[in-house]
C-alpha cells in the first residue's frame, strides 16, 4: 500500500506532505511472536500494518487474556499506554511475520507542527470506539461475533478459535457453536 493512498484516509494532503510524513516513518519487519511493545514499557508509537497480523493482550503470570487483534490495513498501538504516557498493561506481539510502518509521538508531533493538515491524523486515535461498542453493549455470543465479523472480518480469517474467544471475552466451546451455526 502507498504512503498516499494510507494518508488519504485522513483527508487531502500535498505531494510535499506526503513526502514529509515519508521522511519521519520508519518501515519494520517483524518475526512471528516478535514484541512491538512490552508489558511495562511505554508506547511511543502508533503503526500501520501493511501485512501481517498482531495480538495484544494482558497476562497475570499464568493466563493470556486478548486485548485486541489488529490485521492488515489498520492502525495498532497502546491507546492508554500512548495518551497517557504511563506503562502499558499490555504487550503487543506478531501474530506472524508481520510489516508495519512506525510512527513515533515525536514525529507526529513534528508534522503537526509543520503542517495543519496533519492533525487529521488524530483520527487514529479514535478507532478504540469499535473496541469500546462491542464491550459496553450488551451483545450476546452471536451478536458478538456477527459484529466482529463485519468491521475486522479478517481476524475472522487470520486467528484461532481460542484467540478470537478470548478477544470477545467468551468460551471457545462456545464460539465454536456459534461459529458452526454460520
Amino acid at each position: 500500500m502507498l504512503i498516499k493512498e494510507i494518508l488519504s484516509g485522513f483527508g487531502q494532503f500535498s505531494a510535499d506532505e506526503v513526502f514529509l510524513f515519508e521522511e519521519h516513518i520508519v518501515q519494520r519487519t517483524f518475526s512471528k511472536n516478535e514484541v512491538i511493545l512490552e508489558q511495562g514499557a511505554i508506547c511511543q508509537s502508533v503503526y500501520f500494518v501493511l501485512s501481517g497480523s498482531f495480538f495484544q493482550y494482558q497476562t497475570n503470570g499464568i493466563t493470556e487474556t486478548i486485548i485486541d487483534l489488529h490485521v492488515t490495513n489498520e492502525w495498532m498501538f497502546n491507546h492508554p499506554s500512548l495518551i497517557e504516557q504511563r506503562a502499558s498493561e499490555t504487550t503487543i506481539r506478531a501474530f506472524e511475520k508481520s510489516e508495519v510502518i512506525e510512527l513515533s509521538l515525536n514525529n507526529l508531533h513534528y508534522l503537526i507542527a509543520r503542517s495543519q493538515s496533519f492533525l487529521f491524523l488524530a483520527k487514529i486515535f479514535n478507532q478504540t470506539g469499535a473496541r469500546t461498542h462491542l464491550f459496553d453493549s450488551s451483545f450476546n455470543p452471536i451478536q458478538k461475533y456477527n459484529y466482529i465479523k463485519n468491521v475486522k472480518p479478517l481476524v475472522v480469517q487470520v486467528f484461532p478459535v481460542k484467540m478470537i474467544a478470548s478477544y470477545l471475552k467468551i468460551a471457545p466451546e462456545t464460539l465454536s457453536k456459534v461459529r458452526a451455526n454460520h
